[in-house]
């Protein structure tokens, strides 16, 4: 014969049941709230401060190295929500990354070397800006041979065919008693790896529109697929190159 429950003894733990079953979504609740938190905060930081960005030639060596993957800080010089986040100068010797502006979809890295308003001219591969040379501890100039433009820029007297014909025709306007003034708002940059680069001096100047941010820290590097040993050298990731600090 079954004892019939003390009275107030059923109650409570009826009570106790419902009272789990009504918690149980405001237990999720916080979970959901947390998880929207931080998808709109990761939304917000790749869309508005920091972006992604791939190295894809040789021009940057041995500061940057094809097939490292970059942060880039968008908000360094004033990106989307310059509005929120206050932005920084462009200085000369910064690394950014730009719209090329031949062809606005590509994305290129190089370094800058003009401001608006220097006078800019190279010398035996050695740039002087406003008559001065400039120090460059992070250029390297491997042989490549000799080419009198590259090395001795500007140089008006012959076209060299590796120029884009629009910069040949504005560059002799911007060029001076040998040496060219960067006008308002346009920079003028080049790789570090100097002689194995495609810069300014081959597609003009960088408007300061098109200067997406400023490289701050190499994420990931996966050395490219070699030539003399495709098979041994592919997908290797650089593990030493992992969160180093682009200067």
């Amino acid at each position: 014969m079954m004892e019939a429950p003390i009275a107030g003894e059923g109650q409570p733990v009826q009570h106790g049941a419902t009272h789990h079953r009504h918690q149980q979504p405001e237990g999720v609740l916080p979970v959901v709230q947390s998880l929207l938190y931080i998808l709109i905060v990761a939304l917000f930081v790749m869309t508005f401060t920091v972006q992604p960005f791939r190295i894809p030639s040789e021009s940057m060596e041995p500061t940057l190295l094809v097939g490292d993957f970059l942060l880039v800080d968008r908000e360094a010089i004033g990106g989307s929500a310059g509005w929120l986040l206050p932005p920084n100068t462009i200085s000369r010797r910064d690394v950014v990354v730009f719209h090329f502006p031949l062809d606005a979809n590509v994305h290129l890295v190089k370094r800058v070397i003009g401001m608006p308003g220097d006078r800019l001219h190279l010398r035996d591969g050695q740039v002087y800006i406003n008559g001065k040379p400039l120090a460059e501890s992070y250029a390297v100039y491997r042989e490549t041979g000799p080419d009198a433009y590259r090395d001795n820029f500007p140089r008006l007297q012959n076209a060299n065919p590796a120029v884009n014909s629009d910069w040949w025709i504005r560059m002799r306007t911007l060029v001076r008693d040998g040496e060219l003034t960067v006008p308002p708002d346009s920079y003028f940059v080049m790789g570090d790896n100097r002689n194995n680069s495609e810069d300014s001096r081959y597609w003009g100047l960088v408007p300061r529109s098109a200067v997406v941010g400023k490289p701050i820290v190499i994420y990931f590097s996966l050395r490219e697929r070699s030539r003399d040993q495709p098979d041994k050298s592919r997908g290797v990731a650089r593990w030493d190159r992992m969160f180093r600090i682009v200067r």
